[in-house]
């Protein structure tokens, strides 16, 4: 962006979209992701234009504009740049070309390259190699000969498209090498990454926002627990990680960033290795899993928790506003609210759980529920780590969502 900064408000530089218009941010992608980041950015003063296909997408529906085509139609991205005096994703899989047209237009946060290699497991890990920041064994499986080439160390493991995989989609686990050949085989021989099954003790993420400067901050790191490989709670206070490891997750995301020159919000997923394992031994306690070019799921806590949330740094990043390193004044949990919550047709009792103290429930706007579909998320906060647990514990009963 060469230095400059878009402020809110009315402008007539040409760098924001046109003589006398309200500067206007764009995003592509209108899910809940989208429609947070709008609702930021309109709390700054921000004019938004959001693009996607779904006429009822929860973003498109609080936006200003909403520009309803697919993310490669021409039309529509001349629409985006015409309105926009910047453009940012919802979700890692925007199509990379997309976001090229944009960016030699107008300011694009995060660029092009970084969506495409975390589009691409096979990109993304040989990324982290380049960061030296551990991974667990892995090999790539493109061809037959690479198929049979496999060594035998990495079995049992879990096979993952290259591409499109998210929420557990695209994974299958395998113990043989006669079920490695079989689940390429479902997976329709598509690239795939076959990942050595290891023993974990916990996962976990960190939240990072780099300007185009290079400045960077950080949430501190989420401790996670995923249900059918979906995210289902976040804890997210000090002492729910041991400091040594805190500082390892924390200095692991930011040379990823770095190393990509990336601007923008990005979230870092780990697993935590059991500390007896030969596994831990060797690589470390902490592994890298995988990241996302945007505000993460994981992250949604910091709206309740924090005096700026993973938004408002999405803002800032896009607009080069300066970067503030976030602070956390209260101990939180969150629950994902999944669409198996209404399958019976039933409201969930949300009087009795908004009678909870430091409840704070956030609902997308998606109109038709399904089972694992996020419908939305439920953040507790208060003073003690062991009020908030107490409280989460107790709407889950409420909800009859799973203890943690």
């Amino acid at each position: 962006m060469s230095g400059k900064t878009i402020l809110p408000g009315t402008t007539g530089t040409a760098a924001t979209a046109g003589s006398g218009q309200q500067t206007t941010l764009g995003v592509m992608g209108g899910g809940q992701l989208g429609r947070m980041f709008v609702q930021a950015a309109q709390a700054m003063g921000y004019f938004t234009a959001v693009l996607d296909p779904d006429v009822i997408s929860p973003a498109g529906l609080v936006s200003h504009y909403h520009i309803q085509s697919d993310y490669l139609d021409q039309q529509g991205l001349a629409q985006l740049m015409q309105r926009c005096a910047a453009i940012t994703t919802e979700f890692e899989n925007v199509p990379a070309p997309a976001l090229v047209t944009l960016g030699a237009h107008r300011p694009v946060a995060p660029g092009a390259e970084a969506v495409g290699i975390a589009q691409d497991r096979i990109k993304e890990k040989a990324h982290f190699v380049r960061c030296g920041v551990p991974v667990a064994p892995y090999a790539v499986i493109e061809s037959a000969a690479q198929l049979a080439a496999v060594a035998d160390d990495l079995l049992p493991g879990i096979l993952k498209t290259a591409r499109l995989g998210y929420d557990g989609k695209g994974q299958l686990r395998v113990s043989s090498r006669a079920e490695l050949a079989a689940a390429w085989d479902e997976l329709k021989n598509v690239a795939c990454v076959l990942e050595k099954m290891l023993p974990l003790q916990a996962e976990c993420s960190v939240i990072v926002a780099r300007g185009w400067d290079g400045s960077c901050v950080n949430f501190a790191p989420q401790l996670n627990l995923h249900r059918d490989g979906i995210l289902a709670v976040t804890q997210a206070y000090e002492g729910n990680m041991p400091s040594a490891l805190v500082q390892q997750a924390v200095e692991a995301t930011k040379s990823i960033a770095n190393e990509l020159r990336y601007v923008g919000v990005l979230c870092v997923e780990f697993f935590l290795l059991q500390d007896d394992s030969k596994a831990a031994q060797t690589l470390g306690s902490l592994i890298v899993n995988e990241m996302a070019p945007r505000p993460h799921n994981s992250g949604h806590y910091t709206l309740d928790a924090c005096d700026l949330s993973q938004f408002d740094l999405q803002v800032r990043t896009l607009t080069g506003l300066p970067l503030l390193q976030p602070r956390q004044h209260s101990p939180a949990i969150m629950l994902n609210l999944l669409g198996d919550l209404w399958i019976d047709g039933a409201s969930p009792p949300w009087d009795q759980v908004l009678a909870l103290p430091g409840a704070h429930l956030h609902l997308y706007g998606k109109l038709k529920a399904s089972k694992g579909r996020k419908m939305g998320h439920l953040t507790f906060t208060g003073a003690t780590v062991a009020e908030v647990r107490a409280t989460a514990l107790a709407a889950a009963r409420l909800l009859g969502i799973e203890a943690f």
